[in-house]
């Protein structure tokens, strides 16, 4: 897997580590030391620095850092979000951790069967929460299972894989197994759950990759992570450096698309946009303008539809490799952001007003994960 995971990026070329200097050469280096291999979810940002060095404070300081009872907890979320978001790929990975961190015999069932396959209650309540947290409709999203203090973290990892189901839908293969019969499968799934449960075992201490991005003040958005400063500052480096990325990938015309079609979206879990929805809702746009919306408009709102062609269209409109990433992460990020305002909202009703995670001492011992 470390020799073939930049060959599962598609449709740019990822800088090879030969090749990596400052940002992308201290990223690098802090994920081998923290996942044993360049993980390819991270390292298809590479041709947009500031979206790489985005892409990974989220990533580590929302789930790498978690003990390994609490981490168990986080791959739960981190595992249903990606199956509620269609994403085979984070399926396989963060299933196949989660079954080396608890156990072989219910976890496996979340690749085929999402939320529903785990047989530990406490895990199987999580991750029904965390399948449904993409739906816009409250009534479809159950009360969080968890008092206010584990907030950071676990609408923490919902948001983060939210952004990098997105990511990953677009710019890599299906699968980080090599291509195998099907009988074979189940043992390269046995390998990887020891493997990926191994890794993930020790817990990284926070804080570490925050150096990578400049500060930056945290949107109001962002209120679920106030309880944990290495997440809320994470967090607020991230966006303010995607956006930063964007700011020409992204034009605001499609940016104010993007924002008003995710504020319109009150019918359900991602579903599959028509060619003549599609263009109709860019017709407002300048024709130069309309390959990126398309695809930020598919990024945002179902990303598994985004297409070879389409890709070739926003090349043609002039988009590179880092336009590409800047444009595709800025639309994640803001369908992801969108998300955690409205869990935390579930969070503050199921308190009963709670105004700040902070607050809620009386439930603020979690439940032993081991």
């Amino acid at each position: 897997m470390r020799k073939t995971s930049l060959a599962q990026v598609r449709h740019v070329r990822p800088v090879t580590p030969d090749e990596a200097r400052e940002t992308v050469a201290e990223v690098y280096r802090q994920v081998v030391d923290d996942f044993g291999m360049l993980a390819p979810p991270i390292a298809l940002h590479s041709p947009a620095p500031p979206a790489l060095a985005a892409s990974w404070l989220m990533l580590r300081e929302t789930l790498l850092t978690a003990g390994p009872g609490e981490r168990a907890a986080r791959e739960a979320v981190a595992a249903a979000v990606s199956h509620g978001n269609r994403c085979p790929y984070c399926v396989e990975v963060h299933g196949a951790t989660l079954t080396g961190l608890v156990s072989r015999a219910g976890a496996p069932a979340v690749v085929a069967r999402g939320a529903a396959g785990l047989a530990d209650p406490r895990l199987r309540d999580l991750a029904v929460w965390a399948e449904a947290s993409g739906s816009p409709d409250p009534a479809r999203r159950p009360p969080p299972p968890f008092p206010a203090a584990r907030s950071a973290g676990l609408i923490g990892v919902a948001v983060t894989f939210h952004y990098l189901n997105r990511m990953v839908n677009v710019f890599l293969t299906d699968s980080p197994l090599p291509a195998l019969p099907p009988a074979a499968r189940g043992g390269a799934r046995r390998v990887a759950a020891t493997l990926f449960g191994a890794l993930a075992r020790p817990g990284r201490p926070p804080g570490r990759s925050l150096a990578l991005l400049p500060p930056a003040a945290a949107p109001p958005d962002l209120a679920w992570a106030a309880g944990d400063p290495a997440v809320v500052d994470a967090m607020a480096r991230a966006v303010r450096a995607v956006d930063g990325c964007a700011a020409t990938a992204a034009p605001e015309p499609v940016r104010r698309l993007v924002r008003d079609r995710l504020a319109r979206t009150i019918d359900g879990t991602p579903r599959p946009i028509g060619r003549s929805e599609l263009e109709a809702l860019v017709a407002p746009l300048a024709p130069a303008q309309r390959p990126a919306g398309r695809l930020a408009l598919l990024v945002a709102l179902a990303s598994y539809q985004v297409t070879d062609r389409l890709i070739d269209e926003v090349r043609a409109a002039g988009h590179d490799d880092a336009a590409l990433v800047a444009l595709s992460a800025w639309a994640s990020l803001t369908a992801a952001r969108q998300v955690g305002g409205r869990l935390h909202e579930d969070l503050r009703r199921a308190a009963g007003g709670l105004s700040t995670p902070g607050e809620d001492t009386a439930a603020a011992t979690p439940p032993s994960w081991d």
